[in-house]
């Protein structure tokens, strides 16, 4: 069995269970729609923390999906793929652009944001990971991809996660100039929005 015929019947395998399961219809096409944005707000709560380590990932999982995203836009045309749905009769539960479906824009995003939480924050990065595994897979459940075009962003957005936490932990250059950076936020955060200051013990 061929590479394109094990990733057809590996397709139809799963999509053919928005037919079957369509009680879960309604969760697949919001992981598949929507659950992107839960990444971003995610990355915005970290940031809002205050904590110069939630900070550093949180701007570190940006670069990483600016990397990841670019390099799929650059894969997507060299290697174009069309949708499934153009060429198959599938289960489309959600509406589409018949552009490229190789590698998948929605599994980079979501694996690039959760691998970086992961590299900092094991614990809450599983989670993030096991909500990207749903994002992927909920692709190939509403039609719109095949399991290798979600496969195959996943993996980039891990290795672009990676590739960037790496290169700041081992590029003293690269990491002092992102302190520096945040460093200068926070002053200038701090005449806005103060931190609260702690009350003293009563003087006796």
């Amino acid at each position: 069995m061929s590479l394109s015929t094990w990733d057809y019947t590996l397709f139809q395998n799963i999509n053919q269970l928005a037919g079957t399961g369509t009680f879960l219809n309604p969760v697949m096409r919001f992981l598949a729609q929507d659950a992107e944005y839960l990444f971003y707000l995610g990355i915005l709560f970290y940031w809002f923390t205050r904590s110069r380590s939630n900070r550093k990932m949180s701007i570190l999982a940006l670069v990483s999906a600016c990397v990841g995203l670019g390099v799929s836009g650059i894969i997507g045309q060299v290697f174009y793929r069309d949708r499934p749905f153009v060429t198959h009769e599938v289960y489309q539960l959600i509406g589409h652009a018949a552009n490229a479906s190789f590698p998948s824009d929605h599994a980079t995003g979501a694996f690039v944001i959760a691998a970086s939480i992961w590299l900092y924050r094991k614990k809450e990065g599983t989670v993030w990971l096991l909500l990207a595994l749903g994002v992927a897979f909920s692709r190939v459940w509403t039609g719109v991809h095949y399991p290798g075009d979600v496969l195959a962003g996943a993996l980039l957005g891990t290795v672009s996660a990676t590739a960037v936490y790496l290169s700041v932990k081992h590029w003293a250059f690269a990491d002092k100039w992102l302190e520096a950076r945040i460093r200068l936020y926070e002053k200038l955060e701090e005449r806005v929005w103060p931190k609260k200051t702690q009350p003293q013990p009563p003087t006796i």
